[in-house]
């Protein structure tokens, strides 16, 4: 039979989703989703044989790096932003950067420093869709510990200046994250 379990940043985000989920909230950059995604599938799942039964679910915010990008997306690929490929490679250091998710959904960009604008914003555009700062590590967590993965994120802003205000404008992201699991039926399978 297979299990969901539900991994969310922070619990403004999660404000509408039922109580009676398997929700575990991995706080906030790339070391505590590592941490905790890790910790949530080995309590659920220590026996490696059985992990095909479990599906995590990461929900949560994400600035849009593109205009127009707005409401709920599933990403196809997720890069980690922090790392500089071309110097590593330059090195002779292979680089592992990229997980596909399969889809057709946009590109997601994940990295520890908070996107407001700026030219890190910039150079970000030039290479994802979307920026948040979890999804790189429960992939890479998901995909090492042989657990499927499904990734949803809604757009709460635009990545810029105004994205320092998330705390006000994560409502919207909640209320949509809220409905759009209702509508799946994930939790009914």
């Amino acid at each position: 039979m297979q299990k969901l379990l539900v991994l969310a940043a922070h619990p403004l985000e999660t404000k509408y989703f039922p109580d009676d989920i398997d929700l575990v909230l991995i706080g906030v950059g790339m070391s505590a989703a590592a941490v905790r995604t890790t910790e949530a599938v080995l309590t659920r799942c220590p026996d490696p044989a059985r992990r095909a039964e479990l599906t995590v679910l990461n929900i949560g915010s994400a600035g849009a790096l593109r205009d127009g990008l707005h409401g709920v997306h599933e990403p196809s690929r997720i890069i980690n932003r922090d790392v500089d490929e071309q110097l590593l490679r330059a090195a002779g250091i292979p680089v592992d950067n990229v997980i596909e998710l399969g889809g057709t959904g946009p590109v997601l960009a994940t990295g520890d420093s908070f996107v407001a604008g700026g030219p890190a914003r910039d150079a970000l555009a030039a290479r994802a869709d979307l920026v948040d700062m979890e999804g790189w590590a429960i992939a890479v967590a998901c995909r090492h510990l042989g657990v499927r993965l499904r990734m949803v994120k809604h757009v709460s802003d635009a990545a810029d200046e105004a994205a320092l205000a998330w705390a006000e404008k994560v409502e919207v992201s909640a209320v949509a994250l809220g409905q759009w699991f209702r509508a799946s039926g994930i939790a009914a399978r």
